[in-house]
């Protein structure tokens, strides 16, 4: 029986969780750390859960992704993702999953979301791809992926009609440099950004870029990431987070596996517009 304050809790809020691993070069390693964070996530109560970018893989290089790359629809990186939103009845954000792309030596970096009776509801193809060089730290992602070309916004529905309704809408990692995407998207109750800063470029940006996207976008951010030193000798920054749209940081994990777990209030994207409508004083 649904008692008044979970029924209440389910109309005006939405509790969301992101997980934050420290994927290595194993694929089936990195699902069984998968599977059980999901579970954690779950038993706190997320009805939305969100994996981190590459959670399938951090290979010993880049091209390890091409490797295990799946056609669109079909394959085990795409069923685990299926069955674990239907087995534990969730919304489920598969961070970033190799799919085949047009050049065939190359894939497109896609976050796949899940119903929670396991129907695949969005794709959102990575737009912008990381391309950084400092001394020996060097990284190229238009070497092995294919630009996506469109945003893509989602209606999590928590089951009580238009009330109940979060529009979300998906970035990866190195969009989050551009706020045009995210202007494009708006407006949005939620905004996912499953990432892999390095540990170089999020020790710098990774917070203030976030807090900035919930402060202009005036929504909640939630960033899953990978946080740690990987098998590949990789370092990620981690700092995992759920932030609110007046730029305040409700939940962070500094390194290493776990879930940042949090409620989104309908009442404070409300109270923030009414207060300060910048939203509606735009006019570009």
């Amino acid at each position: 029986m649904t008692t008044q304050a979970e029924a209440s809790r389910s109309t005006d809020s939405l509790r969301v969780a992101a997980l934050q691993m420290v994927s290595a070069t194993d694929v089936d390693a990195n699902l069984r750390s998968a599977e059980r964070l999901i579970a954690e996530a779950a038993a706190g109560g997320a009805q939305l859960i969100a994996l981190p970018e590459y959670f399938v893989l951090l290979g010993r290089n880049d091209r390890d992704k091409v490797a295990i790359r799946e056609a669109d629809g079909a394959g085990p990186l795409q069923s685990f993702l299926a069955e674990q939103a239907a087995r534990h009845g969730v919304w489920l954000v598969g961070g970033t999953v190799p799919l085949v792309s047009p050049h065939l030596a190359k894939v497109m970096n896609s976050t796949l979301v899940y119903a929670p009776d396991g129907r695949r509801l969005a794709r959102y193809d990575k737009i912008h791809l990381f391309g950084f060089r400092r001394d020996a730290e060097q990284f190229d992602e238009s070497a092995t992926i294919v630009a996506g070309r469109s945003p893509v916004v989602f209606d999590v529905d928590a089951g009580h009609g238009a009330a109940a309704r979060w529009r979300v809408g998906l970035s990866v990692c190195y969009d989050l440099r551009f706020p045009e995407l995210y202007r494009a998207l708006a407006p949005t109750d939620l905004l996912l950004v499953p990432s892999a800063f390095t540990y170089t470029t999020g020790s710098a940006h990774w917070e203030i870029l976030l807090r900035t996207r919930a402060i202009e976008n005036q929504c909640y951010v939630l960033a899953p990431a990978q946080g740690g030193r990987h098998e590949n000798g990789r370092r990620t920054w981690g700092h995992s987070m759920l932030i609110d749209p007046w730029g305040d940081v409700l939940g962070v994990r500094d390194e290493g596996e776990g879930v940042v777990i949090g409620d989104l209030h309908r009442q404070r994207l409300t109270t923030v517009r009414a207060g300060l409508p910048a939203l509606s004083h735009r006019v570009m």
